[in-house]
């Protein structure tokens, strides 16, 4: 029996050691994921800043060439309108007209130019914007899947322990002993009651004599016969 319960606790050990050890390696897989992806998310996070930057300077660009567009037509429309009040030369007012038009123009197709960068640019950075909330909440799920690995690590080590402490525990045949103390106190108990049948059984002839004596007295039996014929309504002598 003690054999038994041997078997079944390095059974159960071993099945302990097991599951720490199918749970060591995920638990530092893991660790080191988390490492990765946080160096992968500081990483995603200053590429999201320089792209979201040059978003930004290619909007203030773009800003920046349509007020000079707006700014060379307002010229214009004042040389044109200081040669109608005569205040110039109507053929040089036209001529410089002429020239802020095609600044205009320039300036207009460059904040066209640059508004499509920005456009470019700003699509990148909602993409990379998207990806790092995607890679916080990766890196999220697996520090909440570490946290549970390293419970049941803690808790595969307590069951480790236990079965090794009840391993143990019949090492110095502590088992056994309860058996042989039993198998002598049984053994003793039957002895006991032996010898107290054997207190009733035999004795000296003068103890047998008195013994075969003893009885109930005539006058005794006599009496109960008496009542029994009473009883049964016959006449006594």
């Amino acid at each position: 029996m003690p054999g038994i319960f041997r078997r079944m606790f390095k059974v159960a050990e071993s099945n302990a050691h097991a599951a720490i050890d199918h749970l060591e390696d995920p638990i530092k897989m893991t660790e080191q994921g988390i490492r990765d992806l946080k160096k992968n998310l500081q990483a995603a996070m200053v590429s999201l800043a320089q792209v979201k930057g040059l978003a930004i300077r290619l909007q203030k660009e773009a800003g920046d060439h349509k007020k000079r567009g707006a700014e060379y037509e307002r010229k214009a429309m004042l040389l044109l309108k200081r040669a109608q009040a005569g205040e110039m030369d109507a053929g040089e007012a036209e001529h410089l007209a002429t020239a802020a038009l095609e600044k205009k123009d320039d300036a207009l197709q460059q904040a066209a130019r640059v508004g499509g960068d920005h456009q470019t640019q700003q699509r990148m950075a909602d993409q990379l914007q998207a990806k790092v909330e995607d890679l916080k909440r990766q890196i999220n799920k697996y520090q909440n899947e570490l946290i549970t690995l390293r419970a049941r690590a803690r808790t595969a080590s307590s069951m480790r322990k236990i079965n090794q402490q009840l391993a143990g525990a019949d090492a110095s045949g502590t088992v056994a002993m309860l058996e042989k103390m039993k198998a002598r106190v049984q053994e003793e108990e039957s002895l006991a009651e032996a010898y107290d049948q054997l207190a009733d059984v035999g004795g000296t002839i003068d103890e047998d004599i008195d013994k075969a004596l003893e009885g109930p007295s005539p006058s005794a039996g006599a009496d109960a016969l008496a009542e029994l014929k009473k009883k049964m309504g016959m006449a006594t002598a």
